[in-house]
């Protein structure tokens, strides 16, 4: 789904050993969340496409010795008063692993604290979530902000009061004072929906974007490696549709689009409820297979759509490593010291030294039931 350290969903056993273990089973997992979690599987319907390859590894084992190492040097701490705040971007199922993972990682450190979401994706709704917030005197903030410009002021405050604040879903520009974007590389993410639909779509079509918002920065980076994973090949973009995290306008644009342009072979669902939107929108035409699908995220109706076969792929994020991990995060930032924390954080940073990557997975008919598996594992489902 998509949006200070900064950061769309899945549960954490709550202990290193135990992430380890199901990571074991899953496969390696590099420090961008690559890596082989599931058999390929075929789109058979449209001449010249591949086998789409699965994977489910995410960056859980990484993550897993973030959380050892912060926990050990948190130990003796006194916690007592922390009282944490977790501000996601809209109130979408998307968000509920993130929820589940950030009330895990309180308990673990035995902390206070609470999780919020604008109903219904609305900025003015999260700017004073926030301000409420701050004003009641939370000590941490992790945050997926809707408007990385609008999000300026309020991060100003909690810095001049002494809270750090996080970035989570969706980076921050460095200037608003994030000191760390906790999530999705998103324009890896990108890439990865990217080179999906090219192998759905045989190397050639014309594709359509369905996305929440056309200035978040996270839909804005995924939108880049999207296009860039499509260039050499004859797979055209040929609109980008915004619906304003209205999932109603979503399946609008959906139906327009293969409504008015016969061309259009391929859409790509950027936000957690573009593929559902998507989904409906092609089934209902009747050209379930005929029109490729690739999605963001694993809502329910997305997976259900993957099962039957109207979506092809879904480029999944890992929201409940960025509710468990902020947490310690948050409590590190505060305890600790930023200059402390970024030392134990640094060993695991993309290459552009501010991403700490919650991993890049995908999911496809053939492995969807390991993933299934995983989040039933995972304590999610």
């Amino acid at each position: 789904m998509r949006y200070v350290l900064s950061g769309r969903r899945f549960a954490r056993w709550g202990t290193a050993a135990m992430v380890a273990a199901l990571v074991v089973g899953a496969g390696a997992c590099s420090k961008s969340g690559a890596g082989g979690g599931g058999s390929p599987t075929g789109n058979a319907s449209n001449s010249g496409a591949v086998a789409i390859k699965g994977d489910i590894a995410f960056n859980d084992a990484n993550l897993a010795k973030l959380d050892a190492a912060l926990k050990k040097a948190l130990a003796g701490k006194d916690l007592s008063k922390l009282r944490q705040a977790m501000v996601v971007n809209v109130s979408v199922d998307y968000w509920n692993a993130g929820k589940v993972g950030f009330t895990k990682g309180l308990a673990d450190l035995k902390v206070k604290g609470t999780y919020q979401a604008p109903a219904n994706g609305r900025l003015d709704q999260q700017l004073s979530i926030i301000q409420t917030l701050l004003g009641q005197g939370i000590t941490g903030l992790s945050v997926s902000a809707i408007d990385p410009t609008a999000i300026k002021s309020p991060i100003a405050s909690a810095d001049k009061a002494g809270i750090p604040v996080l970035a989570i879903d969706s980076p921050l520009p460095k200037e608003d004072g994030a000191a760390l974007y906790l999530g999705t590389p998103n324009y890896q993410a990108g890439r990865k929906a990217g080179e999906a639909m090219k192998q759905a779509l045989g190397g050639k079509g014309q594709v359509v974007v369905l996305v929440g918002s056309l200035t978040a920065s996270n839909a804005v980076e995924r939108i880049q490696g999207f296009e860039d994973a499509l260039k050499g090949s004859d797979v055209k973009v040929v609109q980008k549709l915004s619906d304003n995290m209205d999932a109603s306008k979503a399946l609008s644009n959906a139906q327009t689009a293969i409504q008015t342009n016969a061309n259009v072979n391929g859409l790509y669902g950027v936000y957690s409820y573009d593929g559902p939107s998507a989904g409906q929108a092609v089934q209902t035409a009747g050209r379930t297979g005929k029109i490729k699908i690739i999605s963001d995220d694993s809502d329910p109706q997305t997976l259900k759509f993957v099962k039957s076969g109207v979506i092809q792929a879904t480029v999944l994020q890992q929201p409940y490593q960025q509710g468990y991990t902020g947490a310690y995060l948050l409590a590190a930032l505060k305890v600790l010291g930023k200059d402390a924390t970024l030392k134990l954080v640094k060993p695991y940073l993309e290459s552009d030294g501010t991403t700490l990557s919650s991993g890049v997975g995908l999911v496809t008919q053939a492995n969807l039931a390991d993933y299934q598996a995983k989040l039933t594992r995972m304590g999610i489902g």
